[in-house]
């Protein structure tokens, strides 16, 4: 099980904190957690991962791997800017955007496009022709995005 966490490079301690609660739930259910492997909520998300002795794989932007965070456990520099998005997202089974800036608002729509579920919490809202959409499944407490993310992802493989 593959869970992509998806948010702004820079955060503010609130949101940090939602991030690393996130970060920990997944890896004691027992998944791995992909992300951006920078900072802000990244770095929040994988620190709490790491805590709870998950593994935290980090799609880097440039070439070198020592651009990754320190609680990242597998690092993949790809070279690729903000195109790296594209890989989080076709690498995860199911994504957890908290918060976010433009880059995280691409991974959710490279994700919708393909067919990926994307849990909100505190991120983007989608409105087209005046009308709300439901598309992201928005929830209030890690707990939640966690418990709904892993629920996602066994209903897929049956």
């Amino acid at each position: 099980m593959y869970i992509g966490v998806i948010g702004q490079s820079q955060c503010n301690e609130e949101i940090a904190s939602i991030a690393e609660e996130v970060g920990e739930l997944i890896a004691r259910n027992g998944a791995v957690m992909i992300c951006g492997g920078m900072g802000g909520v990244m770095e929040a998300a994988s620190r709490g991962a790491r805590s709870a002795g998950g593994v935290t794989i980090g799609i880097l932007p440039g070439f070198s791997r020592e651009e990754a965070n320190s609680y990242i456990s597998i690092s993949i520099p790809t070279g690729l800017g903000p195109a790296r998005n594209l890989i989080i997202v076709r690498a995860s089974d199911v994504l957890i955007a908290i918060s976010g800036g433009y880059g995280t608002l691409t991974e959710i729509a490279f994700a919708l496009h393909f067919g990926k579920p994307v849990i909100g919490l505190y991120t983007w809202g989608l409105n087209r022709e005046g009308k709300d959409l439901q598309d992201i499944m928005i929830v209030r407490t890690p707990r939640e995005a966690v418990s709904k993310a892993m629920e996602l992802i066994k209903d897929n493989r049956q």
